[in-house]
This record gives structure tokens, sequence and C-alpha cells, in this order.
């Protein structure tokens, strides 16, 4: 992943832009935007870097950081940041996925669905939960459906956006399975939407991808029928 080169600390044009931008949902590209020098230091530096600025944050907060249940806090926040939610950041933890030879000769849809994937917003970093679901059709080639589940967590494991995600699990799909005979639902429940703002706890966002054969009606129609979106709650 190429990553997108940009200038630190310039703001896109004034504060009232830059939270309505946030509000608003927007997305400005289908690659995780990355600065040059991304990965230059390693996780333990960034774990250190980001407690001493997290437990800033805390005191600014006016949290009392000698409190036995703060104090560790920092620490915390900055190891699950580097080596859980944000992990799918660094490309040394994307997934090898091993192609198969499909030796059963088994032409019909592959669906796997009901993949629970958490992720986070990139406007106010606060969850998304959903699920995931994902079908092809073997070109030759198939890998293990725990593999599956891997690309979905760790494009999940990222600040995101719904559509960014989608796409990006199914070009990493199409790439792998080497097929364009892909289609990816997600459906998603967004805490900057029911914690936060409008603090509205019933809606979902849908988002699709599909491509190769999945384009016509009738494959489309055999995918969705098999995953029968039902709403799920937090």
């Amino acid at each position: 992943m190429k990553p997108k080169k940009i200038l630190l600390n310039t703001p896109l044009s004034n504060e009232f832009d830059v939270e309505e931008m946030g509000n608003e949902h927007i997305s400005t590209s289908f690659e995780t935007p990355l600065r040059e020098g991304a990965f230059d230091i390693n996780d333990e530096r960034k774990i250190e870097l980001i407690e001493n600025h997290f437990r800033e944050i805390m005191l600014i907060l006016g949290l009392d950081l000698t409190d036995d249940s703060l104090n560790g806090t920092p620490r915390r926040v900055a190891k699950m940041y580097v080596e859980e939610i944000f992990s799918g950041l660094n490309p040394e933890n994307k997934p090898k996925a091993r192609l198969f030879e499909n030796k059963y000769n088994y032409d019909g849809m592959l669906v796997e669905k009901d993949i629970t994937f958490y992720s986070n917003c990139e406007h106010h970093f606060v969850p998304i939960i959903g699920k995931a679901h994902v079908a092809y059709i073997s070109g030759g080639k198939v890998i293990g459906l725990s593999k599956i589940n891997r690309i979905v967590q760790y494009f999940a494991k990222r600040p995101q956006v719904q559509e960014r995600l989608t796409v990006q699990i199914a070009n990493e799909l199409k790439e792998v399975l080497q097929t364009e005979d892909v289609a990816v639902v997600l459906d998603a429940d967004h805490l900057c939407v029911a914690s936060r703002g409008v603090n509205d706890t019933n809606s979902r966002t849908v988002t699709s991808h599909y491509s190769g054969v999945f384009k016509q009606e009738k494959y489309k129609n055999e995918f969705l029928s098999y995953i029968k979106l039902q709403k799920h709650k937090l």
C-alpha cells in the first residue's frame, strides 16, 4: 500500500468545515490515508509515545492519575491502539492467504456470512460494530474459510469509514483469489451516530460491492437470499 502524502498540522480549511466533514461521514480516499514514514518507528516506541500523549489528555480532562484505577490506563490504551484495534494499519499484520486447488471442481457460490467485525470511525474514534457477508465463485483456486475472516478483521482494525472498508475487503479478496467474481455486504451500527450526535440507536448502515458475475441480478439475488439481513443489537 503506497502511503498518501500529507502535510502535518495543515488544516483542511477551517474548524467548521472539518467538523462538518466528520458529521457528514465523508471519505476522502479508498486507501487508508497514511503519512509518509508511518512505519519508521517500531510498535514499542509507538506505545510509549501514545502512552505519554494519552496521559496528557487524561490530565487535561481533570482525571487524577494517582488513583489506582487510572494510573495504568495510558499504557493500556496505548497497547490496545497499537496491538489490537488499530493493528490493521501495519502491513506486517496482513494475513497471508494460501491458495488451494479447487479439487472438488465446485463451481457454485461460496458464502461466508455473519462475520463479526469491530472497527472504529475515523472521524470520532468510536466503534463501528457489524457483520460482514462475503461470497465468491472460484476461478480455479480456493482459500481456507478462516482466511476470509482474517481479511475482514485486518482491514477493520484501523480507523475507517464503512464504504472504504467494504471496497478494501473486496479488492483484497479479488487479488488473493485471482477472480473478479466477489461480493461483499457490510451491515453495521455506528456509535458515532448512536452514542453521540443525533443519538440514534435504531439506524444501521449497509454497504455493498459487487464485481464479476455478481453484477448480474441472478447471482446478486442468490447471494442476498443466503444472507437475509437481520437486525442485530449492540
